[in-house]
């Protein structure tokens, strides 16, 4: 992907952000509830698929970007930034999400490309486009890397904020 359509993408992007960093609460409880549920039953395999992409769905839907969105966000990352500091940690895991809201499965992403970011699409992007907009300029790094992989397949895709002298 040329650096002028990932510009483009991106640019047609920031005019949303993603709503949770970036799910909310309840869509969180909602979707392990959903997946727990799923493991235990014997169609587990229909519903856990079920869940997954009724998630992929929600987080390909970008959020209109507004200056209390943009406040909103700030407030929960600077939290989950807090909890971490106090705890010792120099990252924070701040969005998990499927590896389909990457548009090669996370592939640019695992090989560590350096266009990586133009393969995400939806509230994926847009949480990008928030680190590079609101949180990089301020000195925090992004790392994007594969949190699983079932089957041996890659799976979940995992952006941390790092801060102090974490490799970026």
């Amino acid at each position: 992907m040329s650096q002028s359509s990932i510009q483009q993408r991106s640019s047609d992007s920031a005019q949303r952000l993603g709503d949770e960093t970036f799910m909310s609460a309840s869509e969180l409880r909602n979707y392990m509830a959903e997946t727990v549920m799923a493991k235990t039953s014997k169609d587990s395999g229909s519903n856990a698929e079920k869940a997954r992409e009724e998630l992929i769905r929600s987080l390909m839907q970008p959020v209109a970007v507004t200056p209390e969105k943009i406040a909103e966000v700030k407030r929960r990352v600077l939290g989950q930034l807090r909890t971490a500091a106090a705890k010792g940690d120099r990252e924070a895991l701040v969005m998990r999400f499927p590896n389909a809201l990457c548009t090669d499965k996370g592939r640019a992403l695992n090989n560590q490309e350096k266009d990586w970011p133009g393969t995400l699409v939806g509230r994926p992007l847009q949480a990008f486009e928030f680190w590079r907009d609101h949180l990089q300029p301020q000195g925090y790094g992004l790392k994007a890397m594969i949190l699983d992989w079932p089957e041996g397949f890659p799976g979940d895709v995992g952006l941390f904020l790092t801060w102090g002298d974490v490799k970026r």
